[in-house]
């Protein structure tokens, strides 16, 4: 399966809330400004990753892949073209919140970490502070 990695626009924004909702992920207060890159492919819309900039520190948000096109790196793939794109925009570190993908993203060398220890900026978003449960699992990584 082939796919281009591309800066998101605002008409992606429907795709990625289809393929959010899809995954049982939240979309509640997702606004195309978070979108950060989609992997398009034949079939349209594959994959979205998105970045919630807070100062110099990012929040990976709403990484997911079609059922159709997992398995094939494509994940991975925008998760390292978002490292790119997040350093370019002068972000140093990323962190995230999930539920059941953290063996994945440990695979990414992001780190678990204590809730506690995120960033000002990244407690008071509205991922941490409502959009997932307490027990998501936080992790980090320095880009």
């Amino acid at each position: 399966m082939r796919f281009k990695i591309r800066p998101s626009t605002a008409t992606d924004l429907p795709a990625a809330i289809a393929l959010l909702r899809a995954a049982d992920l939240p979309t509640e207060d997702l606004t195309a400004s978070h979108l950060a890159l989609v992997a398009e492919g034949e079939a349209g819309v594959l994959g979205v990753i998105g970045l919630e900039r807070c100062r110099d520190v990012g929040l990976l948000r709403s990484l997911v892949v079609s059922p159709l096109a997992r398995g094939r790196g494509l994940g991975r793939s925008l998760e390292v073209a978002l490292e790119s794109t997040a350093r370019e925009r002068g972000v140093r570190e990323l962190w995230l919140l999930t539920i059941d993908a953290d063996a994945f993203f440990s695979s990414l060398n992001f780190r678990i970490r204590q809730r506690d220890t995120a960033p000002e900026a990244i407690r008071g978003s509205a991922e941490f502070l409502t959009l997932c449960p307490g027990d998501a699992v936080l992790m980090s990584k320095e880009i």
